[in-house]
């Protein structure tokens, strides 16, 4: 299972939502089933429907 804050643990080099984003579609790509989101990310662009585009993220990397 990934959780949303072990990848901004491990990537605390990120700097924006969109490098979340990116990294969020390489973890899927390499076989993550289920996604959990259990903090907000705190990027200054982060979007009000955050959970929405990293779910949508996540699903479609994953196929």
């Amino acid at each position: 299972m990934l959780w949303l804050s072990e990848v901004l643990m491990e990537g605390h080099d990120m700097e924006s939502f969109a490098e979340l984003e990116k990294r969020i579609m390489e973890k899927a790509m390499k076989g993550e089933m289920f996604f959990r989101m259990d903090v907000k990310p705190s990027f200054s662009d982060t979007p009000e429907n955050w959970e929405e585009k990293l779910e949508s993220v996540f699903t479609s990397a994953g196929r």
